[in-house]
């Protein structure tokens, strides 16, 4: 293409009048008065509060160290994946309640307020934690029973005679 337009000012030109161009602004870190981002996690019923601040990398859930509140190993490394893949681990004690659900979905809960508070406080990480998919909540939830079935879609057993 020969005539690209290379500025503002040809853009007007061509146009022949103002030509409006909003550019996105940068992302500002979201901090309460305490140096703490605040963020809320959701996995299937489970619902976590989570907090971020500056600190030794310990987790608490709960009033409970995230090693006796999570004993599986493999719900701790869930806890890990968010500040691994931004590169920060250990630099941020991690505060979280978390009520409903069962173990599992209280752990992708907590992951889930991890990486939305490590991108409102450093909105820079946003990339990264948003091409491992943290950012996005699964939303996948048990189905409702309806009447007349046995279960959510499972029927009583048919009988012919």
């Amino acid at each position: 293409m020969a005539d690209q337009i290379n500025s503002l000012e040809e853009l007007n030109a061509v146009a022949g009048e103002e030509a409006v161009v909003e550019v996105a602004a940068p992302r500002e870190p979201v901090r309460d008065e305490l140096g703490r981002s605040y963020a809320t996690g959701k996995r299937k019923d489970a619902v976590a509060r989570v907090w971020i601040k500056p600190g030794s990398g310990k987790v608490i859930v709960n009033g409970k160290d995230q090693d006796v509140y999570f004993a599986r190993p493999v719900l701790q490394l869930i806890l890990r994946q968010p500040m691994q893949i931004a590169g920060v681990e250990g630099e941020f004690d991690v505060f979280a309640t978390v009520k409903g659900g069962g173990l599992t979905g209280q752990a992708g809960a907590v992951k889930h307020g991890i990486s939305k508070a490590l991108q409102l406080y450093e909105p820079s990480l946003r990339g990264a934690l948003k091409a491992a998919g943290f950012l996005t909540r699964d939303s996948r939830v048990v189905e409702r029973k309806k009447y007349g079935k046995r279960k959510a879609r499972r029927s009583f057993q048919f009988s012919k005679r």
